[in-house]
Parts: structure tokens; sequence; C-alpha cells
């Protein structure tokens, strides 16, 4: 059995697509190029498919991930570029490595966030974020399926900073978001957008873009007049240090390449002299 990680987008209007749209997406494309799926056992089969941290319906993503288990072995890149033919333009296959480090799902314990506010000027962006930072806790709340929950959004929080600030159109962004954005954030208007970056820990119960967005309210008064505009740019293992988040994909590179060299290191020193 051969393991495949996978990394693919959402993009666009198919940022409104919800995990279970995507997982029916994705097992079509697995159908329509013929990728030999390992299936589980039992009276109803399922594909062997792993996700991992699935973003919010709504909000654009650069960095989702999954797993899959195939029966034979098949090139990375080969599969990922079938794969990616066969997927709505949006949902886009960008990146595919063999398995061959540790579970994927415990390198994934942080995500960088980019929250686009039309209507926000500068200076309030500025002024909410230093509000934030400077509160020892943020309390919110978030409706769950057991009722109304209160904690702390503030603890989750590595990193929330103004970054560059632009004025928008009254209509960009309607069909994008993310690093395309700042391209069409250009020329002169009476539209303000502030762009903040965020760095948050992967926790329990989890902390989502839009439960900050709550305590940017709470602790400033900062509401929006639109809905901010949410992309994750980045999830991986948080380096504690400098508060960046690195490839979750890179273990599995890195041992493709020692591997062989291990390998061949061995057939050598067992070779007759």
């Amino acid at each position: 059995m051969q393991r495949i990680r996978l990394r693919y987008t959402k993009r666009g209007r198919l940022r409104f697509t919800s995990h279970r749209d995507f997982q029916r997406a994705f097992e079509r494309a697995l159908r329509r190029a013929e990728v030999p799926m390992a299936y589980s056992a039992g009276f109803t089969p399922h594909p062997k498919v792993s996700y991992a941290n699935a973003a919010p319906t709504g909000t654009g993503s650069e960095a989702e991930y999954l797993e899959i288990a195939l029966t034979e072995p098949r090139d990375p890149e080969r599969l990922r570029a079938l794969l990616d033919e066969s997927m709505p333009a949006g949902l886009d296959i960008v990146d595919a490595v063999e398995a061959r480090a540790s579970g994927l799902a415990d390198r994934l314990t942080a995500s960088v966030w980019e929250l686009r506010l039309d209507g926000v000027g500068p200076e309030d962006a500025r002024r909410a974020v230093d509000a934030f930072n400077a509160a020892p806790a943020v309390e919110v709340q978030r409706r769950t399926k057991n009722g109304v929950r209160t904690f702390d959004a503030r603890s989750a929080v590595v990193m929330l900073e103004s970054a560059e600030t632009h004025s928008s159109p009254p209509d960009a962004g309607a069909g994008s978001t993310g690093a395309a954005d700042a391209a069409l954030l250009t020329g002169p208007t009476d539209h303000p957008c502030a762009i903040l970056r965020l760095v948050v820990r992967h926790v329990t119960p989890a902390v989502r873009p839009d439960d900050v967005l709550s305590g940017l309210r709470a602790v400033a008064d900062l509401a929006p007049p639109v809905p901010a505009a949410v992309t994750r740019l980045a999830q991986g293992l948080l380096d504690e240090e400098t508060g960046t988040v690195t490839d979750p994909l890179a273990p599995d590179r890195e041992a493709a390449v020692t591997e062989p060299q291990s390998a061949g290191a061995t057939a050598a020193a067992t070779a007759p002299a």
C-alpha cells in the first residue's frame, strides 16, 4: 500500500463549498482519474481518504491537506495532475508527496490567515489590533450544537497585525479572496480596505478567524460594514521561536531524498570487497 499526501485550495466562489461538497467532488475525481484506491472493510466500504483540519465554509484557502491510500504505487506528481484535471476550477490540487514520515495531522499545529476588511480604514484597524494584542484575555461566544459557548480567543493567537492597507473599489473581491485580491486593490478610491494577518494555534476549542473578528468587536468596537473576506494562506508546524508556520510536507520530501541514499549506502557496505 502507498500513501500520498495532497495539498489543495479553495479559491474564488468555491470558498463557499462545504467540506462535504469537497468530499463528493474529490471522490468523483478519484473515479474519473482511475486511481487505485484502497477501501475500508465492512458492509459499506469507503475509499481510504483522511482529511486534516478543513477550513470553515465561506473561507478561502491555499493550504488544505488530505491523505489517500493506494493499492498500487503511483508517481505523486502524475497523480496530482490527473486529479487536478478532474476537479472544478477553484478546488485545485497543487502539491503531492509520498508519505514517508510521521502522521500529517501532527504537523498541522497552526494556521496563517489573511482577513480583508472592506470599508475599514487603516487607523481603525491598527487601533483594534493594538487593543486586542494588549488584552490578557478576550472572551467571545460561539453557538455550537450544545448551545452557546464562551471561550478566550486571545490565548491561541500567536500574531495579529495590520498588514499593508489598500483602497478597494465597491465591487472588489466579489469572486476572489486572498493574495489575488491584493492585485485587484489598486487605484485611488473612497472605499478603504484593511488587511490583517493572523497566526493562530490549533487548540481545543478551535479559535477561528471569525472568533478573532468577534474579539476585535468586543475590545475595540470594530465592525466591518460587510463580511470579512478570509483566506488561509498556510498551515503547518508552528516554530515557537519565530512565530512562523513551516511546510508540513517538507519532511516527506526530505525523506524521499535521504532514503534512497541510505539504501545505497547500506548496499555498498554489505557488498563483497
